[in-house]
């Protein structure tokens, strides 16, 4: 009995470790499916709780960053901080990375995402899109010496993609000669240009804009890659109500001329006369 009973014991802490990890793969599996591995709250709960949790980035600017004082701040944190006054409640910023966008709406650790979230086929089986408020393509930005300005211009040289981007999408799908370099944070991306890690960077035309703006020794070659996308907010799967509260703000707010203003505000200070808020914004969920 003596040697039986340490056996039995090792048996049985496999046999619960086999368990565990049985339902560990269940629960990504739901993840990737867009099965919601957490019900979303209604809106009565948000308003009990006082406070919408919205997912945005914390290192994007003008998208979605945080300033030196620790506030959220960008054109993304614009329409949160409306959505939460017109629900009559506080707003909650989470920091997501682009890759886990989709899986914290599932998992119910928010709300809404608001993450400069690119509206594509894929992740319309994953979330809910609401109304889009801009639109969007594919940018390259490289250094201005040894400037890419045509893709074929990639073929054999590394190129600096955000994990979860519709950038890694499009040259793994369309381009797969690129070697790419990925990395889970923009800003861990743009450190490794500035360090020479990759001959180039590429994610939303408006980022590297607005990016190449600010670090003069970089130029953006490319300025419009792939098929002109829109970037909308998103909701859990199923949350209709949640869904549609977005959308009338949105056609409410349009009327206002509201992500107008968002522009001026957020985005005009760094794009200066490079950009026009025509091309980039979208008013009442209407794309012209």
């Amino acid at each position: 009995m003596k040697i039986i009973k340490p056996i039995l014991t090792v048996f049985a802490l496999a046999f619960a470790l086999i368990f565990v990890t049985a339902c560990s793969s269940g629960g990504s599996s739901d993840t990737s499916s867009g099965k919601a591995t957490a019900k979303a709250r209604t809106i009565d709960e948000i308003k009990k709780s006082g406070e919408l949790r919205i997912a945005v980035f914390g290192d994007k600017k003008p998208f979605g960053y945080v300033d030196n004082d620790g506030s959220y701040q960008g054109y993304d944190i614009e329409l949160g901080n409306q959505l939460a006054q017109d629900l009559g409640v506080k707003v909650k910023y989470v920091s997501v990375d682009a890759a886990n966008r989709a899986e914290y709406l599932i998992s119910n650790k928010v709300d809404i995402t608001l993450a400069n979230f690119t509206v594509t086929d894929e992740r319309k089986k994953q979330v809910d899109f609401a109304l889009p408020y801009m639109k969007v393509s594919l940018g390259v930005v490289s250094p201005k010496d040894k400037v890419i300005k045509d893709v074929k211009e990639l073929e054999g040289k590394t190129l600096i993609v955000t994990k979860g981007t519709t950038a890694e999408t499009y040259f793994e799908k369309n381009h797969p000669e690129v070697k790419l370099q990925k990395y889970d944070q923009y800003s861990d991306a743009y450190q490794a240009l500035l360090d020479g890690r990759g001959d180039a960077f590429s994610t939303d035309n408006t980022e590297v804009l607005a990016w190449a703006l600010e670090n003069k020794g970089f130029e953006v070659g490319i300025t419009s890659l792939g098929d002109p996308d829109t970037i909308a907010p998103a909701v859990q799967k199923g949350n209709q109500e949640l869904l549609d509260f977005i959308n009338k703000d949105i056609e409410k707010l349009g009327k206002e001329n509201f992500f107008h203003k968002a522009y001026e505000k957020t985005l005009h200070p760094t794009y200066g006369n490079a950009a026009k808020a025509d091309d980039l914004v979208v008013e009442g969920g209407k794309v012209d």
